[in-house]
């Protein structure tokens, strides 16, 4: 592997909240609260009304939905850069940090990409398999399609937690698959889906219960799309136990052979990014918290050290939460922006983002 990957040490970056702001817990749920969307939404009015739902070709028959908003469609001028967007785990296109980060990308100017995932938002008709976590292969075929409908703009990518698990995977099968992608920003991302799992499973009861509610719900949006394939779901929407759901699931509807080598699919570690040397002037950002409730920081240090990649660890934030109780913008989504905007000096290294 080649040289470590650069922890930045710039104090301006680290991310410390208001005292009353500070816990973990706090980080994590208060940003994502239904009691904050009327204000996110009145926000991201803009975005919003400038947003139409396109059905992408991913190939191989596959299709997922991209809310997309272009400052054309706003009535400005058209743009030359084009941000593609990805939400966590039972998330969606229209999750709150996801229209608040969009909204602020799109005052400033970029052409806005929200995708969801496979059986994400209201896409469950879409495609008759079901989702799981190692279908890298058509999130790369739609961030391609996407830049293949927007061209000559310059492309980034950003995701949360599991969506940034998958941004960093299409950044590292970007040169192959003849994506041009300059800035990638992974928020949270999971590192090791076994160690995730195993916080959710043994951690505060309340993420568990949340993301099984979740479950529970979309697996039955794709039952009722599709109820010849999943008619047999009923045992699986009785467990209680994220690791049993995941293992049937994995197994009886995805193909793998054990929980482990599904897991291991969509792992992070190891020589797994060792390919986002390729991207060559492209700058890859990791934001990670140490008090993340969710995803282990340590886990950072099983990954591989690309030249291209700036990994950015701060002492609070819980998991994609990095709320410093501001209006408007919370701090990572202006970090993101950050990055986005940033440069390169030619001949000199980069020490930190951005």
């Amino acid at each position: 592997m080649s040289a470590a990957p650069r922890t930045t040490a710039d104090a301006s970056l680290d991310f410390v909240p208001p005292w009353r702001l500070r816990h973990h817990h706090v980080q994590s749920i208060y940003p994502s609260l239904p009691l904050r969307r009327t204000g996110v939404e009145r926000r991201a009015s803009v975005l919003r009304q400038a947003t139409r739902d396109v059905i992408v070709d991913c190939g191989d028959g596959v299709r997922l939905l991209a809310l997309v908003a272009t400052q054309a469609d706003a009535g400005r001028p058209r743009s030359d850069r084009v941000a593609v967007l990805l939400h966590g785990w039972e998330g969606s296109a229209n999750s709150l940090y996801l229209l608040s980060l969009g909204q602020k990308l799109f005052d400033a100017g970029y052409d806005v990409a929200r995708l969801n995932l496979r059986d994400h938002g209201e896409s469950h008709h879409l495609n008759a398999g079901i989702f799981h976590s190692c279908r890298i292969a058509e999130v790369v075929g739609a961030v391609r399609e996407l830049q293949r409908q927007h061209p000559g703009k310059r492309l980034v990518l950003a995701g949360f937690s599991l969506g940034g698990n998958f941004c960093l995977r299409v950044g590292a099968r970007a040169a192959v698959a003849g994506i041009a992608v300059s800035r990638i920003v992974a928020v949270c991302p999971v590192i090791d889906p076994e160690h995730t799992l195993a916080r959710l499973e043994s951690g505060w009861a309340l993420y568990r219960e949340y993301f099984v509610w979740k479950w529970r719900r979309s697996l039955r949006k794709k039952r009722e799309a599709w109820p010849e394939v999943y008619q047999s779901l009923d045992d699986i929407l009785e467990l209680g136990n994220l690791t049993e759901m995941t293992r049937r699931l994995a197994c009886g509807y995805g193909g793998f052979p054990s929980l482990q080598e599904y897991l291991r699919g969509y792992a992070l570690v190891g020589r797994t990014l060792e390919p986002l040397e390729a991207l060559g002037d492209a700058r890859v950002r990791i934001i990670a918290a140490d008090d993340d409730p969710i995803i282990p920081a340590a886990d950072l240090e099983r990954i591989a050290r690309p030249s291209v990649l700036t990994i950015t660890r701060t002492r609070y934030g819980g998991h994609c939460g990095f709320y410093d109780g501001v209006a408007g913008s919370t701090w990572v989504e202006r970090q993101v922006l950050a990055s986005f905007d940033s440069g390169r000096v030619p001949g000199k290294p980069c020490t930190g983002l951005p």
